[in-house]
């Protein structure tokens, strides 16, 4: 099967998580694919999070419960190594619907709420940092 040519940024849907349009940014520096959370924890076994950032009004503020869950050990570009807690999705690009693995993070300076990572993009995507949106203008 072809790759398919995705550029340097774009807008997806995660129907799991009950967000729409989100800005991505294609990573291809990045091994895994993460989220930006606001908070982040566990109560009676259960992971809890907030997708919210007051810079992207399509996150929706609302809290989605995990019930099951991992954690990865994920090196930052500074070289320094966190756990993260990792949960499995759904995400819908090119009208197309991919399990997705992210990783959650709590940095409130990106700009971009999440980050495609290469495992993700291999074997079905091409990079080419030129272009934006292709999936994003292609949506039914």
């Amino acid at each position: 099967m072809p790759k398919k040519v995705i550029g340097r940024v774009d807008k997806a849907d995660f129907p799991l998580l009950d967000l729409y349009d989100i800005d991505i940014k294609i990573d291809s520096g990045a091994y895994t694919s993460s989220i930006h959370c606001h908070q982040v924890k566990v109560e009676d076994g259960l992971l809890k999070c907030t997708f919210y950032d007051k810079d992207h009004p399509l996150y929706n503020g609302k809290e989605i419960v995990f019930k099951t869950y991992d954690t990865a050990k994920v090196k930052s570009s500074n070289g320094i190594v966190q756990e993260r807690y990792k949960v499995k999705t759904t995400i819908i690009i090119f009208n197309k619907k991919y399990k997705i693995n992210l990783t959650l993070s709590t940095r409130d300076d990106m700009k971009y709420p999440i980050l495609i990572g290469r495992r993700f993009l291999n074997k079905k995507f091409v990079v080419d940092v030129s272009l934006k949106n292709l999936s994003y203008l292609k949506k039914n």
